[in-house]
């Protein structure tokens, strides 16, 4: 297992090189980008052309902003002086040849360093990190309700198979299923967070109150749950279906084994049968694919959620970065995301042989 494990991250620094590079080209070529953005401002007079190049007011840069990739074309003046676009290039880097540029911003991300934001004068790093935990603790609620739901509806299921119970019980995860998390979270908030024919039970957004440092730890907590309970439902309501018929088509698929009508021919409890029998090698699949679902649920579906209802983590940044080209932050978060999600299947793989020992990934050629 050692040298699974050990040839695995081998992988990892690849991996994430062959990631970061695809991005980077993209980029190069996207149209648009960070100049543009401050150009655009300051033809509509929202910013000085001092600020701008001195790093004054909302458009400080820092010198390790040259490490993102971008373009500006240089035959466009966009009737401003052609000396400040200059100036500007050479503040974000954009002077420097792309591969200059990408291979600086790879060192630094070796080391885990990646700048500045163009537009909020703060270090990546530390948005990233006041971010990461409202992702987390988004996606974490949301797994633990989906996989406490859908695994023991799987086995209801199962149990049930081809009753009324069964069928109706599929009709309505699947509806789920069918509807998109972002139309379904605009739905949540039309029926219970805002407008005048609802029942406005729920925060229109926002993770906390504005009087959250005046509450006591009790109210705090409940303030939290009241605020995060509608985008968990919106994030949950289309995971039911896949983890709830994989639960039941793996007990079917194990009650039809020998094993199993040997132990019912001996009068064994069914309950004992079922559980002690049929639920460690149901479950295999089922608790070995939970970080692989985490992975998804942070880094798909809590995007839009996260824009819908503003919650301030990290598909929020992601987003906003996006929109305004502020590169260091996408590549950050791209980065990000990419490790976890490699070190996330790792784990996932290691699941599969803590909980059945027969599996053995190192004879696999």
């Amino acid at each position: 297992m050692l040298v699974y494990i050990s040839k695995r991250l081998m992988l990892v620094p690849i991996t994430l090189f062959g990631i970061i590079l695809i991005n980077f080209v993209i980029a190069q070529f996207a149209p648009g980008g960070p100049i543009e953005q401050i150009v655009a401002k300051m033809m509509m007079g929202q910013t000085s052309t001092t600020a701008g190049i001195s790093g004054g007011g909302d458009m400080g840069m820092s010198s390790d902003a040259l490490a993102a990739a971008g373009t500006v074309h240089s035959n466009t003046t966009y009737g401003l002086d052609p000396e400040l676009l200059e100036d500007l290039q050479k503040q974000f880097g954009f002077d420097k040849p792309a591969h200059v540029r990408f291979f600086t911003m790879v060192w630094n991300y070796i080391r885990f360093d990646f700048g500045e934001s163009y537009f909020q004068n703060r270090p990546v790093i530390e948005l990233v990190i006041e971010r990461f935990p409202v992702s987390i603790s988004l996606g974490l609620w949301s797994l633990l309700l989906i996989y406490g739901i859908s695994v023991p509806l799987g086995v209801r299921k199962a149990v049930k198979d081809g009753t009324h119970f069964d069928f109706w019980s599929s009709t309505v995860i699947f509806v789920g299923y069918a509807i998109p998390g972002f139309l379904f979270a605009i739905l949540l908030i039309l029926l219970f967070a805002g407008g005048q024919s609802t029942f406005n039970w729920f925060p229109l957004q926002g993770l906390t109150s504005a009087n959250w440092n005046e509450l006591d730890w009790l109210d705090r907590v409940i303030d939290y749950f009241w605020h995060i309970t509608l985008p968990i439902i919106a994030l949950t309501v289309g995971g039911f279906a896949y983890l709830t018929m994989l639960t039941k088509n793996s007990f079917l698929e194990e009650i039809s084994k020998q094993f199993v009508l040997t132990a019912r021919a001996k009068g064994i409890d069914e309950k004992r049968v079922l559980f002690g029998h049929i639920f460690r090698n149901a479950m295999l699949i089922v608790i070995a694919g939970f970080p692989s679902a985490l992975i998804g649920i942070l880094f798909t579906g809590s995007l839009l959620i996260e824009v819908i209802f503003n919650l301030n983590g990290l598909g929020l940044l992601s987003y906003d970065a996006v929109i305004k080209r502020d590169y260091p932050i996408m590549f950050a978060t791209l980065y990000c995301f990419s490790l976890i999600g490699l070190i996330m299947h790792l784990i996932g793989d290691l699941c599969y042989v803590l909980i059945d020992p027969r599996i053995d990934f190192e004879t696999r050629q």
